[in-house]
């Protein structure tokens, strides 16, 4: 350090001194305040207004805390004789006094700090990285509202927040940018995490599913583009039965948690109507995991299911028992993933989606509205609960063969579903053993965690924006935000800061 620097230091903590301290125009700025309310104007205001007056000038007062804070610290900055980028650089060209603007949720503040250049090579500044600065003017606190806010409502809906907490003004895309930004170490985050202890004897439950999202052009798959492309309505001002409005491309959902066995038999699930049997017991889902992806395919979601399933259950001692609808790719991807984790599990279709298909077959036997059917839907469905699908399938065949093709494509379609995933029908086993049967985690993640936000009114999503609200919706769901947050802004720091020093250690001022 020079003497004049030595000189311009003193200078700057006298007239710090002669002011009133770091703090002078904060003090300043409170004592108006009191003043103020101990005034008449004060108190011929009502609640409601002094409450508004307050906010306003308490939100101007922590902006001036905020900005004396920051003078404080740049006069406080030692300046160093060299800096060593990580490009093994030594910058040794030091300007003091540079300034930058940052948006806080108290208001605009300007951040005073060195600057250490080198010909020919980027400028670093410490001071910024030990204050973890963002790379944009937006600040953490005001990423955070953004981040927290767009998850659970409209874009525009979390720049009104913004507005109305910060008084920061922000577009609806830049909202939507930072957004995206703090979603970025999702899984990172999650492959890190410390494992969850699960209860002795709870059973380990996988389910996956999918719900469409309307998406801009640019953003759905080429088979649907292609689809969307081709089609050419045949009215102008309507759509025909069949036609499509908007396009969909597939959110990809994926869950995990234990469950506390609750033996039940058949009668339990499908009661005769009328009898007042007392409520049977059912499994108790608890340490729920959910995680929901637009721009990876469903092998890619279920591989992140087994994975966290794995983190949970490292040596296999548990039950693992996947709970699917019956599609046939979850299917397969589930095999090849139990392959691949080299793990035995149980895969049980969901028997909701399996008595549907009983019904379908009924009207192919009554009447629409018939009483009948009721009751022997319920006695097909004891029947598969007993684990005689096979059977129900033969009756289905047997009972329709007389009739016209198109009279029984509800029974051919049910009896070709309980044969090809009779595999995957045994219920009688799964209540035995006090196993859920049905999907209904998943399918109601699907609701919370994609229809509740991604449906919205007028919604069209791009990737990057559909993304980032699932994974944050997702962290939300499962408590995990904050977490996530304080894991989120480390890796920040590393990122923007660290990684440009020499060994990634910013040097200490």
């Amino acid at each position: 350090m020079t003497d004049r620097d030595d000189e311009q230091g003193g200078l700057e903590a006298y007239a710090l001194e002669i002011s009133g301290g770091a703090f002078g125009q904060s003090r300043e700025r409170f004592e108006a305040m009191v003043s103020w309310l101990d005034g008449q104007q004060a108190h011929e205001l009502t609640h409601g207004e002094l409450e508004a007056r307050l906010q306003a000038e308490g939100r101007e007062l922590l902006r001036q805390l905020t900005q004396d804070h920051r003078d404080l610290r740049a006069q406080r900055e030692t300046r160093l004789e060299e800096v060593v980028g990580a490009d093994e650089v030594r910058r040794t060209h030091a300007e003091t006094g540079r300034t930058r603007g940052l948006a806080t949720v108290f208001g605009p503040v300007t951040v005073r700090r060195i600057t250490y250049r080198e010909r020919g090579h980027a400028s670093l500044h410490p001071a910024e990285g030990v204050l973890n600065l963002p790379a944009e003017k937006y600040s953490h606190g005001l990423r955070l509202l953004a981040a927290r806010d767009s998850a659970r409502g409209s874009i525009a809906e979390a720049a009104e927040t913004i507005a109305r907490i910060s008084g920061q003004r922000l577009g609806n895309r830049q909202v939507e940018e930072l957004t995206g930004r703090a979603a970025v170490d999702f899984d990172q985050f999650y492959a890190q995490r410390p494992r969850h202890l699960s209860v002795a004897g709870d059973v380990l439950v996988c389910s996956y599913d999918g719900k469409g999202v309307v998406m801009r052009p640019q953003a759905l798959r080429p088979a649907t583009a292609q689809a969307a492309a081709r089609a050419t309505p045949k009215l102008a001002t309507r759509l025909s039965r069949g036609e499509k409005r908007q396009r969909k491309r597939m959110a990809e959902v994926g869950s995990v948690y234990d469950a506390t066995p609750a033996p039940r038999t058949p009668e339990d699930i499908l009661a005769p109507p009328g009898q007042n049997r007392p409520r049977p017991t059912r499994p108790t889902a608890h340490g729920t995991w959910l995680t929901a992806s637009i721009t990876a395919d469903a092998g890619e979601v279920i591989g992140q299911v087994f994975d966290e399933a794995e983190r949970r259950d490292p040596d296999h001692h548990r039950r693992w028992v996947v709970l699917v609808d019956g599609n046939a790719h979850q299917i397969q991807r589930t095999h090849a993933q139990a392959q691949a984790h080299h793990v035995e599990v149980t895969i049980v279709i969901d028997f909701v989606h399996a008595i549907e298909y009983v019904w379908k077959a009924a009207w192919c036997l009554f009447a629409e509205g018939d009483p009948a059917a009721e009751k022997w839907v319920r006695t097909q469905g004891l029947r598969i609960l007993h684990g005689h699908s096979d059977q129900v399938a033969t009756t289905l065949r047997r009972a329709t063969a007389d009739l016209p093709a198109s009279q029984r494509a509800g029974a051919d379609a049910c009896a070709r579903y309980l044969t090809n995933t009779a595999p995957y029908l045994n219920y009688r086993s799964a209540l035995t053993q006090g196993w859920p049967i049905a999907t209904g985690v998943i399918e109601g993640a699907c609701r919370h965690l994609v229809k509740d936000r991604m449906d919205l009114t007028g919604a069209r999503w791009t990737l990057p924006s559909a993304e980032a609200v699932l994974k944050l919706r997702a962290l939300l769901s499962n408590d995990d935000f904050d977490d996530y947050w304080n894991y989120h802004l480390t890796q920040e720091k590393h990122r923007i800061h660290e990684a440009c020093y020499h060994n990634g250690v910013i040097p200490p001022i």
